[in-house]
């Protein structure tokens, strides 16, 4: 009974301990910044099946420029912030995303992203946006 106790506390912690899967955030990396270097950011996705998820989606042919990506980010963030503020949606869509319209985020940042979005709705099935890009399947 003992074993079975620390079984069923060991695994509320873990399950405690773990972030909710809604959770994205955009930061600068971390790395110095001299004047004459650009700032860069870095994408911090707290959903363990994203990772894995998303290397078999990164692929070069799926690649469109980055401003069709900065597009549909700006679409998506702004969904996302809307419904983040919803009383009955808050349980997913926990954060606010600080995505700016006009900063340039890189293609990398932006491609990994949109590719979130896309991951959100196919793969969670969770709708943020009435409307989808044509072309994208997975």
């Amino acid at each position: 009974m003992k074993k079975l106790s620390f079984l069923l506390a060991a695994a509320s912690f873990m399950i405690a301990c773990s972030g909710p899967k809604g959770m994205v955030k955009i930061e600068p990396d971390g790395q110095e910044v001299t004047q004459e270097d650009s700032l860069e950011y870095e994408l911090i996705v707290m959903d363990p099946g994203f990772d894995t998820w998303y290397m078999l989606q990164n692929t070069p042919s799926r690649y469109r420029s980055q401003q069709y990506y900065e597009g549909w980010n700006q679409q998506y963030v702004s969904a996302w912030n809307y419904l983040a503020t919803q009383p009955g949606r808050r349980l997913f869509f926990q954060t606010i995303i600080g995505y700016e319209p006009g900063e340039d985020y890189g293609f990398e940042l932006n491609h990994k992203l949109f590719y979130y979005f896309q991951y959100v709705e196919q793969v969670l099935r969770i709708p943020i946006l009435d409307h989808h890009p044509v072309g994208v399947v997975f």
